[in-house]
């Protein structure tokens, strides 16, 4: 048996990014855990843990950001200017199609329902950042930025950090042998 703290916050949001950055400090420290998988957005959340993990050679650092296109043709939300930097402090990024949006998107604009909407509508059952670090899990997995084995994930609700979940990585294809092994952090209003 193995009893771990988890933490719940009270409110979702930007205001719980060092607490989980800890977490993941500590699961690390704990577990040798050495792959971690981060949402950002803009790239303030991962750049907090850009420079708090370079430190610890070992670590694989992978930052998720939203597509191109996400929300207009054409236009990505992370200035290149912090993609460099982020590579300059050594997490690799990756930009590409989100699992549960995709062409699922396309779908439901035109008939209210899709497949991947509905899997993603099931994991904000348990909250918004949970969906996105399983949905950012199997995206870095799929473009093989990490191996298929347990993984921290990092994602928060709108900005920073607020959920952190170790998962078993697989690629988008192998979506129903994914595994949620603990969720170490998440708010509770979600």
């Amino acid at each position: 048996m193995k009893k771990r703290e988890v933490i719940y916050f009270e409110k979702a949001g930007p205001v719980n990014t060092d607490a989980c950055l800890e977490v993941v400090k500590r699961v690390i420290e704990e577990d040798g855990l050495k792959n971690v998988v981060v949402a950002s957005t803009f790239g303030d959340t991962g750049l907090k843990f850009a420079k708090a993990l370079k430190e610890i050679p070992y670590v694989n650092l992978v930052v998720v950001t939203h597509n191109y296109g996400f929300k207009e043709p054409g236009t990505n939300e992370l200035a290149p200017e912090v993609r460099r930097e982020l590579e300059s402090l050594g997490a690799k990024v990756y930009t590409g199609t989100h699992v549960f949006r995709g062409i699922g998107a396309s779908i439901r604009a035109y008939f209210h329902y899709s497949e991947e909407a509905l899997i993603a509508q099931a994991f904000r059952i348990l909250g918004q950042g949970l969906k996105v670090c399983v949905e950012i899990t199997l995206m870095a997995c799929d473009a093989g930025l990490i191996p298929p084995d347990d993984v921290i994930a990092v994602s928060g609700t709108a900005r920073g950090a607020d959920t952190v979940a170790i998962i078993r990585a697989v690629p988008s294809n192998m979506f129903f042998n994914l595994k949620v092994r603990e969720i170490l952090a998440k708010p509770r209003d979600w």
